[in-house]
């Protein structure tokens, strides 16, 4: 995968990086990238394959939860290695070589997403209009993807993980969202990731964390006496 810089992204990531609004902090990123493999690609895309292929082999269709017809058309799979391969991207400390299938579900429309951004991110669209004007953040974002990748051609993906799992959640995380859109005529993908931290939840943590060193200190103090 190709990271691609696209200056009208710029403006929102730098809006969303750390959009604090009071009690929680927003951070948000959109991100774009083609579809062209790279040597590490190549081989991640590799082994994915023939998991799936192994995961094929031993699944059953009478299983309800089984993403088997899902996965048996090559264009699918296809599909599903390239969100792997965008997500290693997006975190490249974090190893998604066993990602599942049933982690992303397809989006039916555009709605599905703006249903979604109308429920969490309702303040940081007032604070975005406060500081550009009254314009819309929404609209905005529409824009900047829909000139990547051309909404109207794009298949939408979510992407859940379990909690535990989501390399994206911080100290105190409220919820969090990854959004993908993916165009296959022009092999791209625009990402969009978003997390809402408590920033009570924070300075509790680094409260801690200072009583703690403060303790260590005083231990220290102790042993050299």
């Amino acid at each position: 995968m190709k990271f691609l810089e696209y200056t009208p992204l710029d403006s929102i990531n730098l809006f969303l990086d750390h959009l604090n609004l009071g009690e929680s902090t927003i951070k948000g990123n959109l991100e774009a990238f083609s579809c062209k493999h790279t040597g590490t690609d190549r081989k991640l895309s590799l082994s994915l394959e023939h998991e799936i292929l192994d995961y094929l082999g031993q699944s059953s269709d009478s299983d309800p939860s089984s993403p088997v017809e899902y996965l048996s058309s090559r264009s699918s799979r296809r599909t599903l290695i390239y969100l792997v391969l965008t997500l290693s991207h997006m975190y490249p400390d974090y190893d998604f070589s066993a990602v599942r299938a049933h982690l992303f579900f397809r989006e039916e429309e555009w709605e599905t997403f703006k249903q979604i951004y109308d429920t969490y991110l309702f303040e940081a669209a007032r604070e975005w209009a406060i500081a550009h004007g009254g314009s819309s953040l929404l609209e905005s974002m529409t824009k900047a993807i829909d000139e990547l990748v051309k909404l109207n051609e794009c298949e939408i993906y979510s992407y859940n993980p379990d909690f535990d799992g989501d390399p994206f959640l911080e100290k105190g995380a409220i919820w969090s969202f990854n959004f993908f859109f993916y165009n296959r005529k022009l092999k791209r993908v625009v990402s969009f990731r978003c997390c809402c931290i408590s920033n009570l939840a924070t300075e509790g943590f680094l409260a801690d964390e200072m009583f703690n060193e403060e303790e260590e200190e005083d231990l220290f103090i102790d042993m050299d006496m």
